[in-house]
């Protein structure tokens, strides 16, 4: 190992443990519950923007109310196929309304949406 890297490693592991200490104050804090959360839109606002009750925007995502509810309070976080799901909600979401067939497209369509054709 080159000398240069092991005195700086040398020199992290003294602040780790003066931190752990309580001598010095960590630089950062970076928690796992945050890096899990990246990623995730915001439920809630997500829906403002569809303009949907929860029980409606529940039924476009194919998920029970109280599931949304659960996320939208943050005592749960999507995974998986929802997180994705949500995630094209939020940057296409002409792309969720035209896949839907139980919601009539012009009352929720917004300008500047482009027009996906219907599945068959």
């Amino acid at each position: 190992m080159r000398r240069d890297l092991f005195n700086e490693l040398v020199v992290s592991v003294r602040e780790m443990k003066a931190i752990q200490r309580g001598r010095l104050k960590p630089a950062r804090i970076t928690r796992a519950e945050n890096l899990v959360r990246a990623g995730t839109p915001d439920v809630a606002a997500l829906r403002a923007t569809f303009k949907l009750s929860q029980a409606k925007f529940a039924a476009l995502l194919g998920i029970s109310v109280d599931t949304l509810q659960n996320w939208e309070q943050q005592r749960r976080q999507p995974e998986g196929a929802a997180k994705v799901l949500l995630r094209i909600a939020a940057i296409h979401p002409e792309v969720l309304l035209a896949v839907s067939p139980s919601f009539p497209k012009r009352s929720l369509w917004k300008p500047g949406w482009r027009k996906i054709p219907r599945w068959k």
